[in-house]
């Protein structure tokens, strides 16, 4: 029997777990009741709605913090800049193996999944693998400019080419042009500007989140971030969308929602913040009931977060759309969904991770990379 190891920090893994109970919920909702939260509970629907976008970039996020671990030793380590150097290559050759095989299996799962993030994900450490070693400041300007970036690239490129909103679906998606527009423009994760939440991710994981007083401040500000971000949303919205055809106001709620598509600066300063305050409270949480019997299967769901990724929608909308439940639902039936199939990735994460070190899926990418 494995058991659980102490030395790491298992807050990113609590965190990691909540990341993906949220990406269940709103993917469920997305695929059986598509509008239907007008008809919700309004504490319900903003429940879900507040998860929207949040959920996926605190999973980036973990991702970057994730990089800067396993390049600690390398940064840290008083070794000769030859073997420094050599360790930090190794490094980045097992994170392009990586990248790829989650491009490849993202790849072959978007026709199952439109909404894929996997193969973003591997554009992202692909990239970020090329900064491991940057010095704090060049890791902020990696967060700025991908966000300004976008800016710039909405003003000048159509944002809706290929889209058909009513449906989600894109069209040209598989021809190179709408390959790459998709992939860094204006996907449900494009590179540009969504790389930013890995980088921030790697400024989060040179932190020395054992100490009460760093989680604290990070916890502050990222709370701080996210409500100024919300509060200036809600404001600009309001000012500029009275007495404004329904037209114009729906570009100013493209331009100052924080909605995350399109990711304008607004839902990225949200998201971002978001993502800082949920890790803060994840790793203290986890510094003080992490021992705790009733903990450990959250932790393990956070171990296993990539076959579980996988596995809501293989699993999970395969046995509702088997049961005929996949469209038309009401969004508490989709909340319950969501929540059963929670539950039981918990179970099975519990299960699996008495028994061996990893994940299905987190092993066969160790091997294979």
């Amino acid at each position: 029997m494995t058991t659980m190891k102490t030395s790491r920090i298992v807050g990113y893994d609590l965190a990691r777990a909540l990341a993906v109970f949220g990406m269940v919920a709103v993917n469920f909702k997305v695929v059986m009741c598509m509008g239907a939260e007008a008809n919700a509970p309004t504490w319900l629907a903003g429940l879900v709605s507040s998860l929207e976008g949040r959920a996926a970039a605190t999973f980036v996020v973990l991702a970057g913090v994730g990089l800067s671990l396993l390049s600690h030793k390398s940064r840290t380590q008083n070794d000769t800049e030859r073997l420094a150097q050599e360790r930090l290559a190794q490094e980045r050759r097992t994170l392009w193996k990586r990248a790829f095989f989650l491009f490849v299996v993202g790849a072959l799962y978007t026709p199952i999944w439109p909404a894929d993030i996997l193969h973003f994900y591997g554009v992202y450490i692909a990239l970020a693998a090329f900064f491991l070693a940057a010095p704090l400041w060049r890791l902020w300007v990696c967060v700025v400019v991908p966000i300004l970036a976008f800016v710039v690239l909405i003003l000048v490129l159509d944002y809706e080419k290929g889209w058909d909103w009513e449906t989600l679906s894109y069209d040209g998606l598989w021809s190179p042009a709408g390959a790459v527009r998709h992939l860094f423009f204006n996907g449900f994760h494009p590179a540009i500007p969504w790389v930013a939440f890995i980088f921030l991710g790697m400024i989060v994981g040179r932190l020395d989140m054992k100490s009460a007083a760093v989680r604290w401040r990070l916890f502050g500000w990222g709370a701080g971030v996210a409500i100024v971000a919300e509060g200036s949303s809600w404001a600009l919205i309001r000012l500029l969308s009275s007495g404004a055809s329904p037209a114009d106001q729906e570009i100013v709620q493209a331009l100052f929602g924080t909605e995350p598509m399109p990711p304008m600066p607004l839902y990225m300063a949200a998201g971002s913040g978001t993502a800082c305050a949920v890790i803060a409270a994840a790793v203290a949480f986890g510094e003080r009931y992490g021992e705790a019997a009733w903990v450990r299967p959250f932790i393990a769901t956070g171990q296993l977060a990539l076959t579980l990724y996988v596995a809501h929608v293989i699993v999970g909308m395969g046995t509702l759309e088997s049961l005929g439940m996949l469209e038309n639902q009401s969004l508490p039936t989709a909340v319950t969904a969501a929540t059963i199939f929670c539950v039981a990735a918990v179970a099975f994460a519990h299960f699996w991770r008495q028994r061996f070190d990893r994940g299905p899926l987190e092993a066969i990418m160790r091997r294979l990379t």
